[in-house]
C-alpha cells in the first residue's frame, strides 16, 4: 500500500512525499540510481532509529533493512504501471485528485504498520519513536518532526545545486495531510489492530 501510494504521488508528477524528494535531490546530486538513494538513506534511517530507543533491536534493525529493499523494487513497479496507464498526461486537476488520493493510501498503509509494529519502512518506524517516545502519543507533531529532516536535506541539496526536483504541491499536501491521516486511520480503520510498540519509557514521563 505505501509503495502504491508513492508511485501515484510519483506518476502524477505533482511532486512526492518528503522524503522521496530528499532522496531524488540526493541521487542528483551524488549521480546515482533514485532506487540506490532510496535504500542507502532507509538505511541510515534505520541506524538512526536504534539510537532514539537507546539499545540495539536487531530483529527490527534487520526488518527496517529488508522493507526499504523490497520498497525500492515495488515503488518502481508502481510508478512504471501508473506511468503507463496514462497518469503523468492526465489534466492538472485529475492528477491533483489522484495524488490526494495516493497520499491518503500512504497514510492508511502507515497507520495499519506502525500499528502491527512487525515491519515498516525505517521513516515511519521513526514517527513510531518519536511518537511513543518524545510527543506523548501525538502523531502529527511527530510526523512533522520526522518530516522536517528531509525539507532540510532537500534544501541543503538546493544550495548545493541551485535545482530542486520532485517538490511541488503534492508535497505540500503531504506534510499537511499525511499525519491527520493516520490519525484518522488510527482511529476508524480495522479496529482490531492495536499498537504494540516495545519501548523504553518516554522520555515525558520519567522523573
Amino acid at each position: 500500500m505505501n509503495a502504491f501510494g508513492n508511485g501515484i504521488t510519483i506518476s502524477s508528477n505533482i511532486g512526492t512525499a518528503p522524503w522521496g524528494a530528499s532522496e531524488v535531490n540526493l541521487a542528483h546530486i551524488f549521480h546515482i540510481s533514485i532506487a540506490l538513494a532510496m535504500f542507502l538513506t532507509g538505511f541510515l534511517v534505520a541506524v538512526v532509529n536504534q539510537l532514539l530507543l537507546r539499545r540495539f533491536d536487531l530483529p527490527r534493525f534487520l526488518g527496517e533493512v529488508v522493507f526499504i529493499a523490497g520498497f525500492s523494487y515495488f515503488i518502481q513497479l508502481f510508478t512504471t504501471l501508473f506511468s503507463a496507464l496514462g497518469l503523468p498526461r492526465l489534466p492538472l486537476t485529475w492528477r491533483l485528485a489522484i495524488g490526494l488520493l495516493g497520499i491518503m493510501t500512504l497514510g492508511c498503509s502507515i497507520s495499519f504498520y506502525q500499528r502491527a509494529n512487525l515491519i515498516m519502512h525505517p521513516n515511519d518506524d521513526t514517527t513510531n519513536i518519536l511518537r511513543f517516545m518524545y510527543c506523548r502519543n501525538k502523531v502529527i507533531r511527530a510526523q512533522l518532526l520526522n518530516f522536517s529532516v528531509p525539507v532540510l536535506i532537500t534544501g541543503i541539496c538546493w544550495l548545493i545545486s541551485g535545482k530542486v526536483y520532485a517538490v511541488n504541491l503534492g508535497t505540500l499536501l503531504c506534510i499537511l495531510v499525511n499525519g491527520p491521516m493516520i490519525a484518522l486511520a488510527d482511529h476508524w480503520l480495522w479496529h482490531s489492530l492495536h499498537h504494540n510498540i516495545t519501548a523504553p519509557k518516554a522520555i515525558s514521563d520519567r522523573d
